[in-house]
This record gives structure tokens, sequence and C-alpha cells, in this order.
């Protein structure tokens, strides 16, 4: 009788387990389903940045009479500002000709 009574509490013990086991189980599943939704997600973000990247990389080595485009822009650019006044150079200019100014007044 006793080994009657001892089996029914583990056997109520065991069925506590058990479901406690089934509930941590779901938790997992509901957790790697999470996170499988978070990667494919994530690798379709992937794949957009690799095409943008890639569109890029068209974008800067295309061709334009046997030069990169973006070294051409580059060049034009740096051509323009060589033309421009540099900041100090327009305070000395400023300053000549406020002195220039005051001889004439």
């Amino acid at each position: 009788m006793a080994k009657e009574n001892i089996d029914k509490i583990l056997e109520k013990h065991n069925q506590n387990v058990k479901r406690h086991m089934d509930v941590l189980k779901e938790h997992f599943d509901d957790k790697i389903e999470m996170v499988s939704e978070q990667v494919v997600a994530n690798t379709e973000k992937i794949t957009t940045l690799q095409e943008d990247v890639n569109t890029l990389k068209e974008d800067v080595t295309s061709l334009k009479d046997g030069q990169q485009v973006i070294k051409l822009d580059l060049e034009f650019i740096k051509n323009e500002l060589k033309q421009k006044v540099g900041r100090d150079e327009f305070a000395v200019l400023e300053k000549r000709v406020s002195m220039l100014e005051a001889k004439l007044s």
C-alpha cells in the first residue's frame, strides 16, 4: 500500500513536471520563432543594402570619355575652388578697400 501511495505521488509529480516542461517548450518555441522572423527581416534588409551598394559602385565606376565620372567632377570642383578668394585673402582686401575709402573721404 505504501508503494501505491508513493507511485501516485510520483505520478502526480511527473505530471506536474511534464506540464511545466510543456509550458517551457512553448515559451522557447515562441522565442525561437521570434528570432527566426527577425533573421528573415534582417536578411531582407541586408539584401536591399547590398543592392544599393552595388548600384552606387556602378555609378562610381561608370565611365565617361575613359575617365571616372566622380574623378572628373572632383577635378572640376577643385579647379573652381582655386579661382575663388579665400577668407584670409578677402579680409586683407577688405582692409585695403577700407583704407582707400578713408583716404578718399
